[in-house]
């Protein structure tokens, strides 16, 4: 190769490049909403609530315009460490974006919750955009009443009404984002949908299987790391994952009788991490019990969050 070789790929001129903050309360909807976004499954879905722990980024390259969304936790009033850690993660997310989304679950309306993240948004200086989530569940008539009140309560750029789990509305949230975006260069590839490497990806999947099999029955703080993630000679996985709970009560439960809850968290989790590396997998899970694993800085940055030194 001479010096004047020039082996980078073009990209399309005028490339816009920009990050968009998901924010909301708990349950909001700001993880299937992402999902949407991006067209495949990024961001683990449950009926619990927070269980978006770190920022979770997924990427939409459409023609020249390159979103990045950031699927943040849910904003609440925390009473833990670890609850501090989320809280901290989603507002480092809003103020580090281009611009903010506030997600709304318009079933729930105006709670305390969301009104403290209103207040929240006020120290924000980035532009704002409202999107009502969930309209197919309420009258017209009463969410052009909601639409009406937040608009009054903050300044927002623009509303959109949207169905993130039937998908309406989210198109025309996605082109008006493309056009705003800065000019710049893209930060991932082009068929990129995530930031997340495998090894995250894999843990996130199987938690989402633990909590919707038995979330009625431990606490959100149990938690999922890969320990190993192995491509063999045939190209396919190999993944060794720890389950970690607070108490032995906890242990049984996920085991279940004679290991079968386990067996059916795993066969779940094996199925759909086939479906998206496209690959065999071979899924090793086991579960250890540690009491304070909320108390050690390990276990944070292996989630992707700042050690808060305060409980």
């Amino acid at each position: 190769m001479t010096e004047t070789e020039d082996v980078t790929t073009p990209m399309p001129e005028n490339t816009r490049c920009g990050f968009v903050a998901l924010v909301g309360a708990p349950n909001a909807g700001k993880s299937t909403l992402l999902n949407s976004l991006v067209g495949a499954k990024v961001s683990i879905v449950t009926h619990k609530a927070q269980t978006t722990r770190a920022q979770i980024r997924g990427v939409v390259t459409e023609g020249e315009a390159q979103i990045v969304f950031i699927d943040t936790p849910g904003i609440f009033a925390p009473k833990r460490r670890l609850d501090r850690a989320m809280v901290d993660a989603a507002w480092t997310g809003a103020g580090d974006a281009d611009f903010v989304a506030l997600i709304v679950d318009v079933e729930r309306g105006i709670t305390p919750e969301l009104e403290s993240l209103i207040e929240g948004l006020k120290g924000i200086t980035h532009p704002r955009v409202l999107i009502l989530n969930k309209i197919d569940l309420i009258p017209h008539e009463k969410l052009l009443g909601l639409a009406a009140d937040l608009n009054g309560r903050l300044t927002f750029e623009a509303t959109f009404m949207i169905s993130a789990m039937k998908g309406h509305g989210v198109k025309d949230f996605l082109d008006w984002a493309s056009k705003r975006i800065p000019l710049g260069p893209w930060h991932f590839p082009e068929d990129q949908l995530t930031d997340l490497t495998l090894a995250i990806t894999a843990a996130e999947v199987t938690r989402e299987k633990l909590f919707l099999r038995i979330h009625d029955e431990i606490p959100y703080n149990a938690t999922v790391e890969t320990e190993k993630f192995t491509i063999q000679k045939d190209g396919s996985y190999r993944i060794d994952q720890v389950v970690y709970v607070t108490r032995d009560t906890h242990k049984k439960i996920v085991l279940g009788a004679g290991g079968q809850t386990i067996k059916a968290i795993g066969a779940d989790s094996r199925k759909e991490l086939m479906e998206i590396f496209d690959t065999k997998v071979h899924l090793f899970l086991f579960v250890k019990v540690r009491e304070k694993w909320s108390d050690d800085p390990e276990r944070y940055r292996e989630m992707g969050l700042e050690y808060p030194q305060q409980k």
